[in-house]
């Protein structure tokens, strides 16, 4: 699971990731209900309850991959402790990793200024970043490098045996 605020790399990073990985790609922003979708658009942080019912979702998405036997990579804000325990509930204790994606607001806010997207509106970062609780157990890459370097580095710290055996293009 990728994790970060709005803007830190979470859908570039996650998309090479799994290609390299040979992996399942689920952007968390497209199991949003359109009310929530229209909250943010409107630069209105979600609440908790808001989020309940999304992080349920992406828990059965997660769940459903690890009964399939399938490798998939979600790329989901997972800002506070709280929701990361609700993605990852029913799941097997290590058959999840975390990595969060990290930047310095200055880049971060550069980024949502040169993208359009459908209903994060720029505005909502700063609560974004009030939000955010790093994740203690998870690690932490910071996305000031091309995304192949990014997806390089995660791949090392993620498994570095196996990438010294085959360079990391097999799943994990």
């Amino acid at each position: 699971m990728l994790m970060g605020v709005s803007g830190s790399g979470k859908t570039t990073i996650g998309t090479l990731l799994a290609k390299r990985m040979g992996a399942v790609f689920a952007d968390a922003d497209d199991y949003h209900s359109a009310a929530n979708k229209a909250k943010m658009a409107a630069g209105t942080p979600l609440t908790d309850e808001d989020r309940e019912p999304w992080l349920e979702e992406l828990n059965r998405v997660m769940r459903g991959w690890f009964a399939a036997g399938t490798s998939g990579v979600l790329a989901c804000s997972a800002l506070k402790e709280r929701y990361r325990a609700a993605l990852l509930a029913g799941m097997p204790e290590g058959a999840v990793r975390l990595v969060f994606l990290d930047g310095t607001k200055d880049l971060i806010a550069r980024r949502l200024a040169e993208r359009h997207h459908e209903y994060m509106n720029p505005a909502l970062l700063e609560s974004q970043m009030k939000t955010l609780e790093p994740p203690a157990d998870g690690i932490r890459i910071v996305n000031d490098k091309t995304p192949d370097e990014v997806v390089d580095e995660i791949l090392t710290q993620l498994n570095p045996a196996m990438n010294e055996e085959n360079d990391g293009t097999q799943a994990l």
